[in-house]
């Protein structure tokens, strides 16, 4: 898959599981990540995480890091496809879109980067409001106590992977038994996936 297409997802879908090899064993933590595009790179992933977290501590700088970008999902019933009522030769499964950064990882404890990487991250999820708020909004003593408390981190991507389950080994009538289900189901979930599903046919 095209690394803009992978790259346009995480920027999408921000919020990554991080997993790490620390000394007793795997260690996950759930954090939003900002990338950075290099066009002579796969580029480099920019978060933070409290200076309460064991993992900025205890991980193997040896080891590749794991970020998971995970995007809409969903069951898919048997029942949707035309193919049950024909033969009946088939079976639930689960339909699922995901992007997995491995990369190596180290920890960024300078106060000016971590500033303005906050800024940034904040800048990007406040953009759809029609005031915005921004870190300067916030007593600056407050912000540099606050501060204190978290690490940032630096994570350059190494090999990038993307992983779409979206019914596209199916036949078009499956595919659109599969789309119209998900819509009649009418969740937020359900018409992000129909969207997916749609797209691959």
């Amino acid at each position: 898959m095209r690394v803009p297409v992978l790259h346009e997802w995480i920027e999408t879908h921000p919020f990554a599981t991080l997993v790490t090899l620390s000394s007793t064993g795997l260690f996950a933590s759930h954090i939003p990540m900002v990338l950075q595009r290099d066009a002579s790179t796969l580029g480099t992933l920019r978060g933070h995480l409290s200076r309460a977290n064991a993992q900025w501590r205890d991980f193997s700088p040896t080891v590749e890091a794991l970020a998971i970008f995970s995007g809409p999902h969903h069951y898919i019933s048997p029942s949707w496809y035309p193919e049950k009522q024909e033969t009946g030769k088939v079976v639930p499964t689960w339909n699922y879109s995901v992007v997995h950064a491995y990369g190596s990882l180290k920890i960024v404890d300078d106060p000016d980067r971590l500033r303005a990487h906050l800024e940034e991250l904040t800048s990007i999820h406040e953009a759809a409001f029609p005031t915005p708020w921004q870190i300067s909004d916030a007593p600056a003593d407050y912000i540099a106590s606050l501060t204190k408390g978290i690490v940032g981190l630096e994570f350059t991507i190494n090999r990038l992977e993307g992983k779409w389950k979206v019914s596209q080994n199916q036949p078009e009538p499956d595919r659109l038994g599969v789309a119209n289900g998900l819509e009649s189901l009418n969740t937020p979930e359900s018409l992000a996936m129909k969207e997916l599903v749609s797209k691959r046919s």
